[in-house]
């Protein structure tokens, strides 16, 4: 058991998870201040020009089945309005994260360049200093390929076998 705990707590400990764990409560909070901003501002401002609260808005499929006051069977309604709350709040979310995510990547392909600059440049200036290290070897001097072509001429060739 201990074993299985400290392996947990390795695993925990991770940056992965522990990134993981980050997103989701920023993820949650986020999604409550847009819902909030649909709910409590935008779907006002649209209810005044549809006439009504847009979230309350339904098509009666049914109606209710009624004993007098009391209500015997509730009527079926389609929530059209909800929906539509729903999906401006999902539209929003979308464009957010649409929006940081092309953020997050014009950022690292800026930051990738930079790097890739960087090693060129570095190789460029490595090349550079090489090449002024490897020194150049001198021509041999007219007196020095005399001397040599003399000490060739004047060893002794190898008889053939027959």
């Amino acid at each position: 058991m201990r074993k299985f705990l400290k392996e947990f707590g390795q695993f925990i400990q991770r940056g992965n998870v522990l990134d993981l764990a980050v997103g989701v409560i920023i993820g949650g909070a986020f999604g409550k201040i847009v819902s909030s901003l649909v709910k409590d501002v935008l779907m006002p401002l649209i209810g005044l020009f549809v006439g009504g609260n847009l979230a309350e808005m339904s098509w009666e499929l049914t109606p209710a089945v009624m004993n007098g006051a009391e209500i015997v069977k509730p009527a079926t309604t389609l929530n059209y309005g909800l929906f539509i709350q729903t999906v401006i709040d999902f539209l929003i979310i979308s464009l957010v994260i649409f929006t940081l995510l092309k953020a997050i990547m014009k950022a690292r392909k800026i930051a990738e360049k930079a790097k890739a600059d960087r090693e060129a440049k570095a190789a460029h200036e490595k090349a550079q200093v090489e090449a002024v290290a490897e020194p150049v070897p001198a021509k041999p001097t007219t007196e020095e390929l005399l001397t040599e072509i003399r000490d060739l001429l004047a060893k002794p060739k190898p008889k053939p076998k027959a």
